[in-house]
């Protein structure tokens, strides 16, 4: 499969600090955050894909006891993350790298969030990302997922003055997605969101939590 990234990390890079203004209100992934910190061990790795600027979700992890990795396609984000959040380590890596045989290993996790991540990928991709999810978990591994309900592949859409595209599901087939990637649903909740930044539309952004089957 070929990966295309053309435009992505470069439109997150010039967004900056800006992503944290455009989406002040984030309660869903706080909810998921949490969910994580109460589940888990002090200690456990967590694994944060498309950490962002690491606000709110790798800070909240860090501070809950947890040690926190985060990736990211963008170096802005990657250097903003480490700044809010210097007890975490962040790369810049793509999660196709993490995949099983791919060129980077970080090791295992307890748990992993994917908060908006798997929604910059095409569908094509997002059952292989799963998939490289759950051979990252230990086995009953937790996985926080978030993606916005949309029926689109790889549409391409205005974003904070720059353009991404995105992919996302109905909700009945995004539970088939991961159910069939190797995952229980535990919980799913869903919040309608309307950004600040006037090129940004309303969403309607589903949240499940999730564990790996052994």
């Amino acid at each position: 499969m070929r990966l295309d990234r053309t435009g992505q990390a470069e439109a997150f890079d010039a967004i900056g600090d800006r992503y944290d203004e455009a989406f002040p209100h984030k309660e869903g992934q706080v909810a998921s955050a949490e969910w994580l910190v109460k589940s888990l061990p002090a200690g456990s790795r967590v694994l944060d894909l498309g950490c962002g600027t690491g606000i709110p979700t790798a800070s909240r992890l860090a501070e809950g006891g947890l040690e926190v990795v985060g990736i990211d396609l963008s170096d802005k984000m990657v250097a903003l993350a480490q700044g809010h959040v210097p007890t975490g380590t962040f790369h810049r890596a793509d999660i196709a790298d993490l995949r099983p045989g791919g060129p980077r290993d970080l090791g295992r996790f307890d748990a992993v969030a994917a908060f908006f991540a798997l929604l910059m990928l095409p569908r094509a991709e997002i059952p292989l990302a799963l998939r490289t999810v759950h051979h990252l978990l230990v086995p009953g591994g937790l996985f926080a997922l978030s993606m916005v309900e949309a029926d689109v592949d790889d549409f391409s859409i205005p974003f904070i003055g720059s353009t991404i595209r995105v992919s996302g599901y109905l909700r009945e087939e995004l539970r088939e997605v991961v159910e069939a990637a190797g995952f229980d649903i535990v919980e799913e909740s869903s919040y309608s969101y309307a950004p600040s930044s006037v090129d940004v539309p309303p969403e309607v952004q589903i949240f499940l939590r999730c564990r790996r089957r052994s």
